[in-house]
């Protein structure tokens, strides 16, 4: 094989291999994925917080409200 047919044979498989999208779909999709559990693992301590502050604040006024 000479060196043009080769070089002319990489050229066209990389073209092939840029132009086919079947698998971006599926990628793109994973990274929408981590990213949102990116976000989650960053506001959960805050949300834990929140959370933990309503029950404080219910459990708070459950006594008085029973007196």
């Amino acid at each position: 094989m000479s060196l043009i047919k080769f070089f002319v044979l990489a050229q066209l498989k990389v073209e092939q291999f840029i132009k086919e999208t079947e698998g971006a779909s599926g990628i793109e999709y994973a990274i929408i994925a981590a990213m949102v559990a990116v976000i989650i693992i960053g506001f959960s301590s805050s949300i834990q917080n929140g959370i933990s502050a309503i029950f404080t604040k219910i459990q708070a006024a459950l006594p008085a409200a029973s007196s």
